[in-house]
């Protein structure tokens, strides 16, 4: 009878400065594909517009960060940075426009006991960032997506069964009324000068050789495709961050729709783009 080696205990960089992972817990998160993973405490969140998942994001900030270092989301929203910040032993800070998603976020974080820690701002980022007491390690977001959830039926999907399907919102339209949305931007140009303004406070906030995710979708313009992704990139870049690559999100819970059926090709889009920078 073959004797099985017993596990051999992940071993630990003492030089690793970024985060504190093993060797292969760090290699096998740098695949540029990920495959999103749900969990039952997500459900919470499809009250908001544009949720997204928390063991999505517990990986981001395992990656990151070390234990009891800051993380700042900027466009908080149902609070899924701030509960996988909880549940990672780190120091997250929320802010958001809408008063009533602080609301939902201060719930959440109350309803799964993991307020401690985690800090909820109510208001505009772009004036609430540089209101921050010392620096931050890191920023991971996803920004509202320009006024796409403005079109009909952007942001309506139908319940089944009075339960919620994967990638489902309850009944809600748009983030807010407020002008200073991102997500109430007329005009493509005026979302991506405005979201230029808020990643400059985050940029001054992080600390030097500390990372940005952003977490996006490329999504219509006009009734065209449109390369959101890469213009947030350039964005960026011209804020001063460097690029660190792009990992492809992929949603495969997602429900499908016959956008297009049966006159031209519209796309169903089922993955994000996890899109990484560094503070030069």
């Amino acid at each position: 009878m073959v004797k099985k080696n017993p596990q051999k205990k992940a071993k630990y960089d003492k030089r690793n400065i970024l985060n504190d992972l093993s060797g292969r817990e760090w290699l096998l998160l740098t695949k540029s594909i990920w495959i999103s993973e749900k969990c039952v405490d997500d459900k919470f969140a499809f009250q908001h517009p544009a949720p997204f998942l928390i063991n999505d994001i517990k990986k981001l900030v395992r990656f990151f960060t070390k234990e009891n270092m800051i993380v700042l989301d900027p466009f908080c929203g149902s609070g899924t940075t701030l509960v996988a910040c909880g549940t990672e032993n780190r120091k997250g800070i929320g802010i958001d426009l809408n008063k009533k998603y602080c609301q939902m976020s201060q719930k959440r974080l109350q309803d799964l006991k993991l307020k401690k820690n985690q800090q909820i701002v109510c208001g505009d980022s772009l004036k609430k960032i540089s209101q921050i007491k010392g620096k931050i390690d890191y920023c991971v977001t996803s920004p509202p997506y320009h006024n796409i959830l403005r079109h009909n039926g952007g942001g309506l999907r139908e319940e089944k069964d009075k339960d919620v399907r994967n990638g489902a919102r309850l009944g809600v339209e748009y983030y807010s009324n407020d002008k200073r949305d991102l997500g109430n931007q007329a005009q493509y140009k005026d979302f991506l000068r405005l979201l230029k303004e808020i990643m400059e406070e985050v940029y001054k906030k992080l600390r030097d050789k500390k990372y940005c995710s952003i977490i996006i979708s490329d999504f219509t313009v006009n009734k065209k495709e449109t390369n959101a992704s890469g213009d947030v990139i350039r964005v960026m870049q011209d804020i001063g961050f460097g690029f660190e690559g792009a990992v492809v999100l992929v949603q495969n819970s997602k429900p499908l729709y016959p956008f297009g059926y049966p006159y031209a090709y519209k796309m169903n889009h089922h993955h994000q783009y996890i899109l990484n920078f560094r503070k030069l």
